[in-house]
């Protein structure tokens, strides 16, 4: 590594204990260091360099886009529009469709890592990052596939580790006890495997609505559990994008405005949610993402196919049993799997010394969009804005600059 200088090489082996590093180091990295490989350390790193400014960035798994490549189901595609989800200095191809699918997604990424010559480390699992008040730089301690040990130290850290890190799962009474399979949507690839069974998916965000209409597809029969209330909005409307008339809109129009129109709007499209029990919350869907982070349903075909009677909605489960699922209003349903499309959560707290930027209860930043990226002696985050790829980029632009700024000094 051009970019790293090895200032220590020596370690310690146990050959009588195995679970012992293998050998122990320690790398001096005069620019910064960024964990993730994700789009969000993909871009800081692209808009680092386009200031002359390299970068060491360090991924637990063994390629970039690692929740895209191996934590998500084939049909997925980019539920909004591609120049909405474009990183820094480089646009989609045109000839990518205005949804591009996930295998195109991941083209587009494998290209913007070679067009700017970045070299993210694989199989480095940060397990611990602290800074050292002492010597005034950061320490980052990783282990790789062998157990081996790296501490890197340098001035700068950005973590871009996302809000995606580490799945969510529930624990719901009796699920031991179920005699079929349950899985998390991040295991999850396609319904084929499911065809002609009962499965229940448990969680109503864009994941679960979308595995919902996959299984159906693909001649399973799905039924969904839709434990509070939920924003479904249709994924256009009058001919754009939804998301890109709501951005569109906001720039003449308050926010409780524009979420009045585009209720009003996807009643007029899509019809009351509420007869199929997907009630709504008060807040309107922007109000509520800007308040919560929950992001509404861009319906791509679910909605239909649940008007239909294909898919069952449940309210929230009250307990599993061998073979079934009793419900909170006291229904009861047999099935052969269940799939938990329950989200995911940050894992900073796991591994990050620090308790300014990042918050303790959620691993996210304290400071709400556009103020939490920056934080003390150095420490950035990117990816937690709860915005997307596009709040992504614009906060891996501020944060090179404000380094390009120290870089120069």
């Amino acid at each position: 590594m051009d970019y790293c200088k090895e200032v220590e090489g020596k370690g310690v082996h146990d050959p009588f204990n195995k679970n012992m590093t293998t050998l122990s180091r320690c790398v001096w990295v005069p620019y910064p260091v960024i964990i993730g490989a994700g789009p969000s350390g993909l871009a800081t790193a692209a808009c680092l360099k386009q200031r002359g400014i390299s970068s060491l960035i360090l991924e637990r798994e063994n390629c970039i886009a690692s929740l895209w490549k191996l934590k998500t189901y084939d049909r997925l595609r980019l539920h909004l529009p591609k120049h909405f989800c474009q990183l820094p200095f480089m646009p989609f191809p045109e000839s990518f469709p205005t949804y591009p699918t996930k295998k195109q997604f991941l083209s587009y990424l494998e290209s913007y890592k070679n067009h700017f010559g970045l070299d993210p480390v694989f199989n480095k699992t940060v397990v611990s990052a602290e800074f050292d008040l002492r010597c005034g730089f950061w320490r980052i301690k990783t282990l790789g596939l062998k157990h081996e040990e790296t501490e890197y130290v340098s001035r700068w850290l950005i973590v871009a580790t996302g809000e995606n890190a580490e799945e969510v799962v529930p624990k719901i009474e009796g699920m031991d006890d179920f005699s079929g399979p349950i899985l998390h949507t991040s295991s999850y690839k396609s319904g084929r495997l499911f065809r002609g069974k009962d499965v229940l998916v448990v969680g109503c965000g864009n994941s679960g609505m979308e595995v919902c209409l996959d299984l159906c597809n693909c001649e399973a029969r799905p039924s969904l559990v839709v434990r509070a209330s939920v924003h479904v909005l249709p994924q256009e409307m009058l001919g754009r994008s939804t998301f890109g008339l709501s951005m569109w809109l906001l720039k003449w129009f308050p926010v409780r405005i524009v979420d009045r129109l585009l209720l009003l709007l996807s009643r007029f499209t899509i019809g009351d949610t509420g007869k199929f029990g997907l009630h709504r919350p008060q807040l309107g869907p922007l109000e509520l993402k800007s308040r919560s982070g929950k992001t509404p349903v861009l319906d791509v075909g679910t909605l239909d196919k649940i008007k239909s009677g294909n898919i069952k909605v449940y309210p929230g489960i009250r307990r599993i049993t061998y073979n079934a699922a009793e419900f909170v209003d006291g229904t009861k349903e047999n099935f052969d799997a269940i799939i938990l499309a329950t989200g995911y959560k940050s894992n900073v707290p796991q591994w990050l010394k620090d308790r300014d930027l990042f918050s303790e209860k959620d691993g996210l930043p304290r400071e709400p969009f556009p103020n939490g990226w920056k934080g003390e002696c150095g420490l950035y985050a990117v990816g937690f804005t709860k915005r997307g790829l596009l709040g992504s980029s614009l906060d891996a632009k501020r944060i090179a600059e404000d380094i390009a700024l120290q870089w120069k000094a």
